[in-house]
């Protein structure tokens, strides 16, 4: 037999890994959709309370280093790793995380959902933000303090109070799209659509078409971000102005 012959492997490109919540059920196909060719993901989970409260929020952090553990753990070609949970990153403080992944992953790029936001609304110049969640009011609170000390104003910020993932999942895509229309003000330079467990991705462009302004969702400016972490800039048809344009 000859010599065994390497190549650069099925994902040339990039490999990205993404750590979600540990009932998260919308995270992979929303990925794999956005995801050029050459570009291959993974995915862990981080141990979480069905409920989604801060107190659940907050106790990812101690699951967040056992996850990353299981997270490809005898690879060395993974390019970026992730924390996908927007309200887990403002919780338990996104500096935190992100230490915790550099601290686990030093040969990788680290990024929070959260990071991927600021720097999706940064790059749609984005100040003035209008924030439809799928959180109560008190982990809403904690998200406007977070963009407020980021520089924003949040002009308008509502939540839908769902208990937990599942029902997350289930708001469907018509009903999100009326929600974020009507937290929309005049004054708002964009909409964030908060949280990676809503189906925003799909929704997107017929928002920005209806309301004349960027639309940004969790999922979507996450992928995004990594996406350019990794060096790669392909500009992608069907997931709003971010990823045709930026």
């Amino acid at each position: 037999m000859n010599p065994v012959r390497y190549d650069a492997g099925p994902y040339p490109r990039a490999r990205l890994a993404f750590l979600c919540v540990a009932n998260a059920g919308l995270t992979e196909g929303e990925m794999h959709a956005m995801a050029p060719g050459g570009v291959g993901l993974s995915f862990g989970r981080v141990p979480m309370a069905t409920a989604c409260t801060v107190q659940s929020l907050a106790g990812m952090e101690g699951g967040l280093l056992q996850a990353l553990d299981s997270l490809a753990p005898g690879r060395r070609d993974i390019d970026v790793v992730c924390y996908n949970c927007t309200a887990g990153s403002f919780v338990i403080g996104n500096d935190k995380v992100r230490a915790l992944l550099a601290q686990a992953r030093p040969g990788a790029a680290v990024a929070t959902l959260l990071d991927g936001v600021t720097q999706a609304l940064a790059a749609v110049g984005a100040h003035r933000l209008a924030i439809a969640t799928a959180y109560d009011d008190t982990v809403n609170e904690l998200e406007r303090a977070y963009f407020e000390s980021m520089g924003h104003e949040v002009v308008s910020l509502q939540g839908l109070a769902l208990p937990d993932d599942e029902a997350m999942n289930r708001v469907s895509p018509d009903y999100l799209y009326e929600f974020a229309c009507a937290v929309d003000r005049p004054d708002a330079d964009a909409v964030f659509i908060s949280c990676g467990a809503l189906r925003s991705t799909a929704i997107i462009e017929r928002l920005e078409e209806t309301l004349g302004k960027p639309v940004i969702g969790s999922n979507q400016a996450s992928m995004w971000h990594c996406l350019r972490l990794a060096g790669i800039h392909d500009r992608m048809d069907g997931y709003g102005r971010l990823l045709r344009e930026h």
